[in-house]
């Protein structure tokens, strides 16, 4: 944010000297203008709190909130404001004298020291305290982390002891997570040594918002259902091709104990004091990435409009997002906000290459509407997502300070010609007041008749459900499955499995399979060269392309900006 500029031509401070200049009200005054009983709250400090899960029976009885989930189109390497415009259109919303909360992912350590450098809003749309948020907040994280190397500890030292349950090593998909980008433990080595050391064998690490325990915290609906997802975890299989789970190495229960605090969702602030509930951080592309099941349910009874986060693009977060955890929660969305740029929009124009870490191309700042609507089939391919699950979408549009009025009139008439309502917001620069037009276009849009329907029912073949998604809501022609893949579908509806809902990982830089295909590509065909079952979350992934599940630090890591400064506080984030 450093450097940028308003609407009126005045810089901004970065986004952490707005941080530590605004206002936070004590968190429990937030917790009691939301209706939130004070004494379910546990403080953590002045600012940060958990809400004891008993509060979800003590609201039940309140009116639903609208429900909005705000999703992108397919974004560039540098995100496209998803976050930041979630919060701006909160605090729209309370500006315009409607009551909102909002339902976000905490972001994962490894971003922040890695590329991100933060991942809290930005400019006068931010969610604080900014530092905790960034950096360990309640410990959530650390306690997921945990849970996943006990139940990985557990199996290495069955195998140690005789492996009395016949597990297959070379079945064995339960690596160890941490969160931290570190591209040298993708692939490791574990047990060298002397045999009391353990067994040689290969194994990884994976970055904690890709373990399925991160997933199970995020779609649990109490702290029973942990218990008994934790349980259904598979690790492996038996020679013969039985699971065995969590519950067989008799994991499951201390896994629970350590995420019995963690299943709290985490209340904070906006800029402008509007409530923001924080919890899980599931990946978005390979897992479910949306906020908690648990702070949704709560805060659909703490005012007139709940918004939540899903992330990257509609064929990602805001796919799963529809599909499987509204399935789970039981709640469905009354409108959907489409979040583009036009920056986003020029590089589907395949003009212009943006690579994350580095600044933008000079030309791409350059006033082009041309390039603009060369890559706005982008928008219209995600305006038809969000209407194939009968929500209405409204298009925002995230205003940068190098937008020429030209180029966003661009998207304007673009997504007027779809039927949708759109609104330029500049939240990040004005707050809740930039985002007033955006506010009033999600109130009309949440009045709207909606039919939601997901694009698949549970009770069809797991490969029909595959399919379904590449051709309806990524637009290729068909699915072509490894013999492997296919092998594995069979074993999995057989295992009864079948019924559970499907969610393709994939990269979130392209519609498709392929990070190299921008706008919408046609012709072509998704490949599945993996299936792998996450038994205790609840779903089926199939694997399409490369997908790294530990990321790899850049050659200048955000780490290196972060620091104390002389009085003890942080200084490096943005």
């Amino acid at each position: 944010m450093g450097g940028e500029e308003s609407r009126q031509g005045t810089a901004l401070p970065t986004s952490l000297d707005i941080a530590r200049a605004a206002h936070l009200d004590p968190i429990t005054v937030v917790a009691e203008r939301a209706g939130i009983p004070v004494e379910r709250l546990e403080p953590y400090g002045r600012h940060v709190a958990k809400i004891d899960l008993r509060a979800m029976a003590d609201l039940a009885d309140r009116p639903r909130a609208r429900y909005v989930v705000v999703t992108a189109i397919t974004p560039t390497p540098l995100g496209e404001g998803k976050t930041t415009t979630a919060v701006g259109l909160a605090q729209g919303l309370a500006v315009l004298g409607h009551r909102a909360t909002l339902a976000l992912r905490q972001p994962s350590m490894g971003p922040t020291f890695g590329i991100k450098g933060g991942a809290a809003g930005a400019g006068y749309s931010q969610v604080l305290p900014m530092e905790q948020l960034n950096l360990h907040l309640t410990g959530d994280f650390h306690a997921v982390t945990a849970a996943h190397n006990l139940l990985a500890a557990m199996v290495a030292n069955h195998l140690h002891h005789g492996n009395e349950l016949g597990l297959d090593p070379a079945s064995i998909s339960w690596r160890r997570v941490l969160d931290v980008d570190d591209r040298a433990l993708r692939n490791i080595v574990e047990g060298l040594g002397a045999r009391v050391d353990g067994v040689t064998r290969q194994s990884g690490f994976d970055i904690t918002a890709a373990s399925e325990v991160m997933v199970i915290l995020g779609l649990a609906t109490s702290l029973q259902d942990l218990r008994a997802r934790l349980g259904r975890v598979v690790v492996g299989f038996t020679r013969d091709g039985h699971p065995v789970t969590a519950e067989d190495l008799q994991a499951a229960g201390a896994m629970a104990v350590i995420l019995k605090d963690a299943l709290q969702p985490n209340l904070l602030q906006t800029t402008e004091n509007t409530p923001v509930l924080v919890h899980t951080g599931p990946f978005g592309n390979i897992a479910t990435g949306n906020s908690s099941v648990i702070a949704d349910r709560i805060g659909i009874h703490i005012g007139d409009y709940l918004l939540t986060e899903a992330g990257f693009g509609s064929d990602m977060g805001a796919e799963r997002f529809f599909n499987l955890k509204c399935r789970v929660s039981g709640l469905q969305p009354d409108a959907a906000v489409l979040v583009a740029t036009v920056r986003s929009l020029k590089a589907h124009s395949g003009h212009y290459a943006v690579v994350a870490g580095r600044p933008l191309p000079p030309e791409m700042l350059e006033e082009r509407p041309r390039a603009v609507l060369a890559g706005a089939d982008n928008l219209r391919r995600h305006i038809e997502i969000v209407r194939s699950f009968g929500v209405s979408p409204v298009v925002a549009v995230n205003s940068f300070p190098s937008d020429a009025p030209s180029e966003v009139d661009v998207i304007r008439r673009v997504a007027e010609e779809e039927g949708v309502r759109v609104a330029v917001s500049t939240h990040v620069a004005d707050g809740g007041k930039g985002a007033r037009d955006l506010a009033r276009a999600v109130v009309e849009a949440c009045a709207d008749e909606h039919d939601f329907r997901p694009t698949y029912e549970l009770d069809a073949p797991l490969r029909d459900k595959i399919e379904a998604l590449a051709t309806g809501v990524y637009g290729a022609d068909g699915v072509d499955f490894a013999p492997a893949a296919a092998k594995d579908l069979d074993r999995f509806e057989l295992l009864g499995y079948g019924a559970f809902p499907v969610v393709v990982a994939k990269t979130h830089l392209s519609l498709s399979s392929d990070p190299s295909l921008r706008g919408v590509p046609r012709g072509w065909r998704m490949p599945v060269r993996e299936v792998r079952a996450a038994a205790g979350a609840g779903y089926v992934y199939a694997i399409s392309g490369d997908m790294r599940t530990m990321p790899g630090l850049p050659r200048h890591p955000a780490a290196t900006r972060i620091d104390l400064d002389e009085a003890g506080e942080v200084v490096g984030l943005f």
